[in-house]
């Protein structure tokens, strides 16, 4: 049973690391490349797609590795289910502010406060990259050498 939730942890993890990674290096770039109206305008439906993925596979890589902590697997799996959990605080009060006002439909989407709302968000994105790809490496290290 251990073994499949750390599979299972490790999976959530990966697949929630991809995702962000690549919107931080592909998704968020390209769309800034369009000019600040259409990127503002993409980012609503993009937005509301990846949010619950996101949070859905946090949860499970979350639960999965804290269970096979619980099961006695090793300090690196609570770790990393710390590392990956903290994603999601990080958003509802770090992101969710600039989120909402990028999704307000009042915002001018051609405005220079659109331009530094994407900026912010980018960059506030990037943390969450940075901690689900220090959960993955956790997750890992664990499986191959503990």
């Amino acid at each position: 049973m251990n073994l499949f939730l750390e599979f299972l942890a490790t999976l959530s993890a990966g697949l929630f690391t991809g995702a962000s990674i690549y919107i931080n290096l592909v998704e968020h770039p390209a769309r800034m490349s369009l000019g600040t109206a259409l990127a503002a305008t993409e980012f609503v439906p993009s937005y509301r797609r990846a949010t619950v993925m996101q949070v859905l596979l946090a949860v499970v890589s979350f639960f999965s590795a804290l269970a096979a902590w619980f099961m006695e697997a090793g300090i690196n799996w609570l770790i990393g289910a710390t590392l990956i959990i903290i994603v999601i605080p990080f958003t509802v009060i770090a992101i969710l502010p600039t989120n909402k006002q990028l999704l307000d439909p009042a915002l001018d989407k051609g405005s220079e406060h659109a331009q530094q709302l994407l900026n912010r968000w980018g960059k506030l994105h990037a943390v969450r990259s940075i901690l689900s790809l220090s959960s993955l490496v956790t997750y890992l290290y664990a499986l191959v050498w503990e």
